[in-house]
């Protein structure tokens, strides 16, 4: 078979306008290809493409594929901002997601995290007219509205001292709702009865915290408090308090042990917190017991502490308390102050509550994502000192060998080392790696893999306060930190941080792919990872990760594409091993609607 071939003059007009638009589709083809391979245009297009798919988590595996295209670093990959809507965004405090969750003992307002599949990819803005935060200690007293443009507690709770709006400024007088004059006579007050000076209390914990003014107050004493209070209807009180430079976090007790260990706080602290302290058969206070040191002092000021309408509630109060052998020191007013006993002599005995000890199997410093328990914690099964009173006075007891850490395998010469370690390191980052600790610039840090707290301690003569973080899968060594007179809480760093977004100045971490591995394998991602550390910190803020060059080098190729100016250096040259350190600061970006 030939083909057909007719004489030119012979093609019809509309053969003509077919050979056209076949040749002109195939050149079109050619050139389009030619100007993606050999210019810039194809970059940015195959970029843009990628940004549009990383912003998608409608596919998970696209999801997956597209963050280890950020770790492998081989395309110029940045990931996009969130929506303007998002400026406040807690994963696992997201309250359209978890008002659909059992109103049962507070559940519904407890931590509950997306899964990363259901997560967009993506970096938190900050706020339309967002200022780099006021410095402390000046922050104690005011920071910039624009930061946190929220004034639902101003408009409630101003006529009680907590804050006020003045010209650009939240402004703080220091009040709260027990203590509307301030919590300076407040704290004076409660001095009178509990040795607030002199070293002898250093750990606190204030439940139900307000902005955090009791905390803040408390810091002239030594005292070192943690502040806690779920997201609530007035939307950022934990915002508020770490704005200010005082350390806190978001939490709420419902059915869980709160993450911290058993027998760390010197000082438990509720003014107000509307905590139902006998309900659930004293769940709750059995709770507070638990976190309670030997020796230690619970306040509750405010209902149901001869409250109007609540006799039957402080009648209950004060049986539990009597059941646990809590001496009441006095009841003034709305606020009464206990000393919990020194043993366990107390139970097991008669009481209403039908009170018991735990089995002696129960841990009491297990706390992450564990249930409340219906039984009294026993101090007999940690061995080593922990009353208040006994153990070392502040500042002293952050350097000597605590009780709890000589328990551990070679656990004094393991402290010591590590105690030596960090001062040696922290020496090294502010004298040759220019890291501003010391300064102004640096308050709230964060120690993702804190071990014994040995970078808190050596920043003790800093302006700072560090939330140590334990990771859960590690051993248990917060009790060890609190011991030392510092704060933490557990943590699984698979899941988002329990905070408000830029609430952090620098953030610490030794050995940071170990936080996502178990038994060698991921058990989730490093660029999710980096993406919450990028939500929690503050804009011009800090990062220093510690680990092996292949990791740095990973972590410095995601670090690129969540907008953060990294530089690699060596270890300090004292220090063995193959570490090596990345050192980056968040970039101040805004959303293009925010700049103008």
């Amino acid at each position: 078979m030939g083909h057909l071939n007719l004489p030119i003059s012979k093609r019809s007009p509309r053969q003509w306008r077919l050979l056209d638009l076949v040749s002109a589709a195939f050149f079109a083809i050619v050139f389009i290809f030619l100007l993606l391979v050999f210019t810039p245009l194809g970059d940015s297009m195959a970029a843009s493409g990628r940004q549009a798919l990383l912003l998608s988590t409608s596919d998970p595996g696209q999801r997956h594929r597209l963050a280890a295209l950020v770790e492998l670093g081989t395309q110029p990959v940045t990931i996009e901002a969130c929506s303007a809507d998002s400026v406040d965004h807690m994963p696992c405090e997201d309250p359209k997601r978890n008002s659909q969750l059992s109103r049962e003992m507070n559940f519904y307002r407890e931590r509950h995290c997306p899964l990363p599949d259901d997560t967009p990819l993506c970096l938190v803005p900050p706020p339309k007219g967002y200022e780099i935060p006021v410095q402390w200690p000046e922050s104690l007293h005011k920071v910039w509205h624009s930061n946190m443009p929220h004034n639902k507690i101003a408009e409630r709770k101003g006529h009680q001292g907590w804050m006020k709006l003045e010209g650009p400024y939240f402004i703080f007088p220091g009040g709260g709702t027990m203590f509307p004059e301030g919590a300076v006579p407040y704290i004076e007050k409660l001095g009178q009865y509990i040795p607030i000076s002199g070293g002898i209390i250093r750990t606190a914990l204030d439940m139900g915290c307000g902005v955090a003014s009791f905390g803040g107050y408390l810091l002239a004493e030594d005292i070192l408090t943690v502040s806690f209070a779920p997201r609530d209807s007035h939307k950022s009180q934990i915002q508020f308090a770490l704005e200010r430079g005082i350390p806190a976090f978001v939490a709420m007790l419902g059915t869980r042990r709160l993450p911290f260990p058993g027998f760390s706080f010197d000082l438990v602290h509720c003014s107000r917190c509307l905590v139902p302290f006998t309900a659930y058969n004293a769940t709750y206070f059995l709770e507070v017991d638990r976190l309670l040191r030997p020796g230690g002092y619970l306040v509750i000021s405010g209902p149901p502490v001869r409250w109007a309408n609540q006799d039957k509630e402080w009648d209950d109060l004060q049986a539990v308390a009597r059941s646990l052998c809590y001496e009441i020191i006095v009841v003034e007013g709305s606020t009464a102050i206990w000393k919990k006993p020194l043993g366990d002599s107390c139970l097991p005995n008669q009481n209403e509550f039908g009170l018991e000890l735990c089995d002696e199997s129960d841990d009491p410093s297990y706390a992450w994502y564990y249930r409340l328990k219906k039984c009294v914690s026993r101090t007999s099964t940690v061995k080593g000192e922990l009353a208040v009173g006994t153990i070392p006075k502040w500042p002293s007891r952050l350097t000597k060998v605590p009780s709890r850490a000589t328990q551990m395998k070679n656990g004094i010469d393991v402290y010591e080392a590590d105690t030596r370690r960090w001062l040696r390191r922290v020496a090294y980052y502010k004298n040759s790696l220019n890291i501003k600790l010391g300064t102004p610039a640096i308050r709230n840090v964060m120690d993702m893999n804190a071990f014994f707290g040995g970078f808190a301690a050596a920043l003790k003569s800093d302006p700072v306060w560090v939330m140590n973080v334990v990771p859960a899968r590690k051993p248990p060594t917060l009790a060890v930190i609190y011991d030392r007179g510092l704060i933490g809480v557990y943590h699984d760093w698979c899941e988002p941080f329990s905070t408000y977004p830029r609430t952090y100045d620098l953030i610490h971490v030794a050995g940071i792919e170990s936080l996502i591995k178990d038994q060698g394998k991921n058990r989730c991602s490093l660029v999710d990872l980096m993406v919450e550390m990028d939500r929690i910190l503050r804009p011009q803020g800090t990062v220093v990760v510690r680990d092996s060059p292949e990791v740095i080098d990973k972590v410095g190729r995601i670090a690129r594409a969540i907008k953060w100016t990294a530089t690699i250096h060596e270890k300090e040259p004292e220090s063995h091993g193959r570490e090596k350190i990345l050192v980056a600061t968040k970039k101040f970006w805004k959303l293009p609607s925010a700049s103008h």
